[in-house]
């Protein structure tokens, strides 16, 4: 299967695909796709999307960071039958531009190649995405529009009012979430389509990665990308207080794991690995410790007589009596040996194919483990799967 198989697949392969068409596991309340940032690497998350739109698994839950965030909008802002066709476009058009017309087998020549496609990135933007500012920010006065980011976003703008109908993100069909930090308070922030009416702004600050990007404005404040504080929306489904049960498939672009740096390009590319890599087992721990206390307060609760409890203390032990599993399905992005620390911002056609290949394949392989597609045992609290990190039978 080359590079393009699964970015080409038609809905006609569909029939071919573990099919699951309207289903979740039982006692399963919710499907949450929780997408990281990561730039170029977002066409990854576009593969796993197509897998489960193949499946008939459509989330009722998406949320993202960064690039999550873009192609969250995509999917929450369209119908079912349109996503995956909005997604092919997007991705089509920012790396529609060509870098080498051949590039000959093999690892260095693949490295070179890379390496001139991020150079024009950087010196030229990406088409639909972000355009160089004129002047410079070295070369403008402070405060002005053009003195704190590299790069003009506007161009995002008008592509995210193409390709996502906020309409439909408004009507709260599919619940909707995106990270950002306020840039005075330096508090991360999440911008829920339950609390408030999401407009492309909101999408455009959870990308506003600095010194490249600028700053956005929404009502009185400004807003960079979620990412410098959090790169995974995970904490804000696990923050939800209350009892559905939810089986979640989140999409990391950056590995925690990794090899011993060779050279100082392999340390730039782990530490980037390291800095907007998911806390997941951080995430996970802490929900797991509050799901604890929560079941020893429900059994100090059941030894008091009712009579001797107030309305209060009824009303928490009724809600403790019940309390939400959540399955994690976490899908991470294998980085290649010949992509360097610019994989992020490395937009070329042939490397968004492979991406969107990978994510589609590792998608495959965990829908093909049918254990973990159900709900755990109650008083679990929390279990996490890795395709990556298990021995497949």
């Amino acid at each position: 299967m080359d590079d393009t198989s699964a970015y080409l697949r038609s809905e006609q392969t569909r029939s071919h695909a573990p099919s699951f068409e309207g289903w979740r596991p039982e006692g399963c309340g919710r499907i949450a796709l929780v997408l990281q940032g990561g730039g170029a690497l977002g066409a990854y998350q576009a593969g796993v999307y197509q897998a489960l739109h193949e499946a008939g698994i459509e989330p009722d839950w998406v949320s993202g960071v960064s690039i999550g965030a873009i192609n969250a909008a995509i999917i929450a802002g369209n119908s079912p039958a349109q996503r995956l066709t909005k997604l092919r476009a997007f991705w089509e058009m920012i790396t529609d531009r060509k870098i080498w017309p051949f590039t000959p087998d093999g690892d260095l020549p693949r490295k070179l190649r890379n390496a001139t496609s991020s150079w024009v990135t950087m010196l030229m933007g990406q088409p639909g995405f972000f355009a160089p500012q004129f002047p410079n920010p070295w070369l403008s006065f402070s405060g002005a529009r053009t003195a704190t980011a590299y790069y003009d976003n506007m161009p995002l703008r008008a592509s995210l009012q193409e390709y996502v109908d906020f309409s439909i993100i408004n009507s709260r069909a599919v619940r909707f979430a995106v990270g950002a930090v306020n840039v005075l308070s330096g508090n991360f922030t999440y911008f829920d389509n339950t609390r408030e009416a999401i407009e492309p702004e909101h999408v455009m600050a959870s990308g506003a990665l600095p010194p490249a990007l600028p700053m956005i404005k929404i009502g009185t404040d400004y807003y960079w990308d979620g990412g410098i504080v959090s790169n995974t929306p995970l904490q804000h489904l696990l923050e939800q207080d209350d009892r559905i049960n939810t089986l979640v498939f989140q999409v990391d672009l950056f590995s925690a794991r990794g090899d011993l740096p060779r050279d100082i390009q392999d340390v730039m590319g782990r530490q980037k690995d390291i800095m907007y890599s998911s806390r997941t087992r951080y995430n996970t721990d802490v929900f797991r410790r509050i799901q604890q206390w929560k079941t020893r307060y429900w059994q100090a609760l059941s030894k008091v007589s009712e009579d001797r409890l107030s309305d209060e203390e009824r009303r928490l032990k009724e809600e403790l009596s019940d309390l939400p599993e959540i399955s994690i399905l976490h899908i991470i992005y294998q980085q290649k040996a010949y992509e360097g620390h610019a994989k992020d911002y490395e937009f070329s056609g042939t490397s968004m194919r492979e991406h969107w290949q990978s994510g589609y394949e590792d998608t495959r392989r965990t829908l093909k483990r049918k254990e973990w597609l159900t709900m755990p045992p109650a008083g679990t609290g929390i279990v996490v799967h890795d395709v990556h990190r298990e021995e497949v039978p």
